[in-house]
């Protein structure tokens, strides 16, 4: 009877694993089976590239702004 229960136990736990598996993988088998061959996905969008793109011109046009030093409050004072 013990064997019966530990079947069922053991059993009914690594059914439910598979299936957690297989719901989790299945939608994307395909790209992963593609991944693993080596092939790249064409034309997937990549958002990362476009924020380093835009961190650079941000990074750039502060260094842009920043070349022409505007007259310190302590010297418009003191020529006053």
């Amino acid at each position: 009877m013990m064997e019966v229960m530990t079947l069922a136990i053991f059993g009914g736990g690594l059914s439910t694993a598979a299936y957690a598996l297989y719901a989790t993988l299945a939608p994307s088998l395909d790209k992963i089976a593609g991944a693993l061959r080596g092939e790249t996905a064409p034309g997937r969008p990549s958002p990362l590239a476009s924020l380093v793109r835009a961190e650079r011109r941000i990074a750039v046009r502060r260094w842009a702004g920043s070349a022409v030093p505007a007259g310190s409050p302590l010297r418009q004072r003191g020529a006053a």
